[in-house]
């Protein structure tokens, strides 16, 4: 496993530029509530895979030089990988929580680990695991983030930072970022969204620079003689941002689910999201020079959306657009074997043939 994590690591450090994700988190009337998110790996096919981690499973944190905290998961969950089925970037428990990482470079800084704390000591990269195989509720969270340290996978504190957004059934967001060498910060979601750099709190800030944005119409009004008009739907948004760099997207995700209409149940509001979150697929071509593109039909390897009331994770991906569904209420996390799959069987999108007679 050294082997591999020394290679995941220098992978992770030398495309760092090309690692972003989005999220969007909604609540149906009925009470249920989703989010979802993207990511995207710039940098060629992202070896991707979810994995079914039961009740008691033993869990063994490392970085790249060393073993650390060893963990029990008192909750079985679900889970999709990068790179090793280790490294969870998004998941689920049995009830209903719900943990992503979203890079954050430039702006987090972890605590260099300290041999003698490495029994309490976590990776970055192994955190939601944690989070996941330990807590039923935020509150839970809030109460024992710092019961573990949060270390770089590289002894020189060399690799990209992340932060991470942890959400439980009952609609309760947090984010959660380290910073100045292990400070843990704990922010509510007001907006129900998150994506990368800068920091939670400037994101929340620079939404201040679009309070001229409404969903409908501008009217129709008179410039001397001259009468100016819509050319078509939408020009109350007209100066949403379209780029994919974090800050756009940030304001481009809080407009989109802000103005989303509240769905009937967790099923709609599941399909809803991933429509919202299409606004964000990132097309091969956009991060790179003409002639520099790798061969992968999307920057946005794969999309996910958890639906914590209905305790169902869905999930889809740049080769094959068919959502699919593990239904975490038909696993039974006391009996189920740790097992990890490809989230592709093949990379081949089915195409249904209309036959007309």
């Amino acid at each position: 496993m050294r082997k591999r994590i020394i290679a995941l690591t220098a992978v992770f450090i030398a495309a760092a530029a090309a690692y972003a994700c989005t999220g969007i988190a909604l609540k149906a009337k009925d009470g249920s509530f989703v989010q979802g998110r993207t990511i995207e790996w710039g940098s060629g096919a992202l070896v991707s895979e979810y994995a079914v981690v039961p009740r008691g499973h033993e869990i063994v944190a490392r970085t790249m030089d060393t073993e650390c905290m060893r963990f029990t998961a008192k909750y079985g969950f679900v889970g999709l990988s990068v790179m090793q089925p280790e490294f969870m970037v998004e998941g689920m428990n049995e009830k209903g929580l719900s943990a992503g990482l979203f890079y954050f470079p430039g702006y987090g800084k972890y605590a260099d680990l300290d041999m003698g704390n490495k029994g309490r000591s976590v990776p970055d990269l192994q955190f939601v695991s944690w989070l996941l195989s330990s807590f039923s509720t935020v509150e839970e969270v809030k109460a024992h983030i710092n019961d573990v340290i949060v270390v770089p996978m590289t002894k020189d504190n060399a690799a990209s930072t992340v932060h991470w957004r942890v959400a439980d059934a009952s609609g309760a967001q947090i984010v959660i970022e380290i910073v100045n060498g292990g400070e843990v910060q704990v922010f509510d979601n007001p907006v129900g969204v998150l994506t990368n750099s800068p920091g939670f709190q400037w994101q929340l800030t620079n939404l201040n620079n679009y309070v001229n944005l409404y969903p409908g119409n501008a009217e129709s009004w008179k410039m001397g003689d001259a009468s100016l008009f819509s050319f078509g739907a939408g020009t109350g948004m007209l100066g949403l941002p379209g780029d994919v760099t974090p800050p756009s997207r940030f304001v481009r995700a809080a407009f989109l689910r802000a103005t989303a209409p509240q769905l009937d149940n967790g099923k709609e509001t599941v399909f809803q999201i991933f429509h919202l979150l299409n606004n964000f697929d990132v097309p091969v071509g956009v991060e790179h020079k003409a002639g520099e593109c790798p061969d992968m039909p999307s920057a946005t390897q794969w999309t996910a959306v958890s639906d914590m009331t209905g305790r169902k994770l869905y999930y889809k991906t740049a080769y094959n657009n068919t959502i699919r569904c593990l239904d975490l209420g038909k696993i039974d996390f006391g009996k189920v074997e740790y097992q990890a799959y490809p989230l592709d069987k093949e990379q081949v999108q089915p195409v249904e043939e209309i036959v007309v007679k």
